[in-house]
């Protein structure tokens, strides 16, 4: 069983070591494409999400499992963007699940979690990207509600 709560600066490690795998994961989708793993990116990654966690646009939920956090999700407020067609909105930045707790509904959890953070805030709708080829994500989105709008496409020079 786990609980779904607000991540607080102790989980600052956890979050750290998620966010690495959530570089690493990237990183072999596409070597071009992504940052790749590097000494310190736990210890950078944490300070990253640590400096989320007052912000009154962002929140970062940890999903806590026998005292241990087994995932996490960064969700924040967005103002309309002319740059990206788009009126205000709530973004997921991150969801990152250890590899031993997926498949058990966190994933899930996390997101309605953050569902519910956006509405309260009166966002009209929620936006993600994922990797292409991150095939077990894009299924998770697909069943919860989201819809493919826009495609990413990178070219190296």
């Amino acid at each position: 069983m786990f609980i779904i709560r607000k991540a607080e600066p102790r989980d600052l490690d956890d979050l750290g070591r998620l966010g690495a795998m959530l570089i690493r994961t990237h990183y072999a989708f596409d070597k071009q494409r992504f940052l790749a793993p590097i000494a310190g990116a736990e210890a950078g990654y944490a300070q990253f999400l640590g400096s989320r966690l007052k912000s009154k646009d962002d929140c970062v939920f940890v999903a806590e499992r026998d005292g241990a956090v087994a995932g996490y999700l960064w969700a924040a407020l967005e103002p309309m963007s002319w740059k990206e067609l788009r009126g205000p909105a709530g973004f997921i930045h991150d969801i990152a699940v250890e590899e031993s707790a997926r498949c058990q509904g966190i994933g899930t959890q996390l997101l309605s979690a953050a569902f519910e953070w956006l509405r309260e805030r009166g966002v009209p709708r929620v936006l993600l990207s994922t990797a292409a080829p991150n095939q077990a994500a894009r299924s998770l989105f697909r069943k919860l509600g989201f819809r493919e709008t826009m495609i990413e496409m990178t070219r190296e020079l």
